[in-house]
């Protein structure tokens, strides 16, 4: 029978030593040079940031003030007033902003994806590819009374009078570059080895990028989308040139009208702030503060959409 085999003791493991927190030696590092220039650093910079936040918390608190007050139901359900007309509303101006922005969004949006495939895919070192990627950054600087001059000439006189689709057309003019360069910006992020993957699994180019490259940079993609919808929304010139005004609702015969003039909220408070009628100053305040609630909506779902496709 043999012996039971003997294990050698286990030697404890000794405790690390505490080490004490020299609370002299700490408040002197606080006094070193390096240490003060970062804490001022960092003091001046939460100081310039909260300044730059003034005048945006401002803008809304005097659109709480000022048009909260007005807001009801009946304003989205009701037209305009006339000039000496008490109560009214803005419910066509609501709707035609909707209605322009989605046209809008429709037009820049293919054509700014399928261009940014291009710029960062297809071709992104050849000469159109520069060319286009510098048009797309003047573009973005590009002033927003000259996309609706273009509308103009292009669309309002070859059709012959004011129209929403103008409106439309104008203001897609103003998104497409936001698009692109935000999409392109987005499909270039993604790893190399993704699209190397999908290659390697024999997945033509085109289906790279429609199964690949695209799902995996939409949170990017829908953000620049996001964007250039603000943008959009809160323009007013293009509009005066193409789409113009409407104290009517958008349809025509019962059926939506694309080809009449439409109303907006950015003209509607365009046209109403400079009236000497106080009834529709407040009407302009009420639609200034329903279209920056807009814009914020539209933001936030941006957002959350991005960050849901992300997890």
């Amino acid at each position: 029978m043999s012996e039971p085999l003997i294990q050698p003791p286990v030697a404890p493991v000794p405790e690390p030593p505490v080490v004490g927190i020299d609370l002299a030696r700490l408040d002197k590092s606080l006094r070193r040079p390096r240490t003060a220039f970062n804490f001022v650093m960092s003091g001046l910079t939460t100081l310039l940031t909260l300044m730059a936040l003034v005048p945006l918390f401002s803008v809304v608190l005097m659109l709480l003030v000022r048009g909260g007050s007005r807001l009801s139901l009946s304003l989205f359900s009701e037209l305009p007033p006339s000039a000496f007309e008490q109560g009214g509303g803005f419910g066509n101006a609501v709707v035609g902003t909707l209605v322009m922005v989605g046209l809008a969004a429709l037009i820049s949006v293919p054509f700014g994806v399928f261009g940014a495939v291009f710029l960062a895919e297809v071709g992104p070192e050849t000469r159109l590819a520069k060319v286009v990627r510098m048009s797309a950054k003047v573009l973005t600087g590009f002033p927003s009374i000259l996309a609706g001059v273009f509308a103009y000439g292009a669309v309002v006189l070859v059709t012959g009078g004011f129209s929403a689709l103008a409106g439309g057309i104008a203001l897609s003019i103003l998104m497409l570059p936001t698009v692109m360069l935000t999409a392109e910006e987005a499909i270039s992020m993604v790893p190399s080895k993704m699209r190397e993957a999908a290659i390697g699994m024999g997945a033509t180019q085109t289906q790279a990028v429609w199964m690949v490259l695209l799902p995996t940079a939409f949170p990017g993609i829908l953000t620049g989308v996001m964007l250039a919808v603000a943008r959009a929304a809160g323009e007013t010139a293009p509009l005066l040139f193409t789409a113009l005004f409407s104290n009517y609702w958008l349809t025509s015969g019962g059926r939506l009208d694309f080809m009449q003039p439409m109303a907006s909220l950015a003209v509607l408070i365009y046209n109403f702030s400079a009236m000497p009628f106080e009834n529709q100053v407040e009407l302009a305040w009420a639609a200034a503060l329903v279209l920056v609630l807009l814009v914020l909506t539209v933001n936030l779902i941006g957002q959350s959409m991005s960050r849901k496709t992300m997890e």
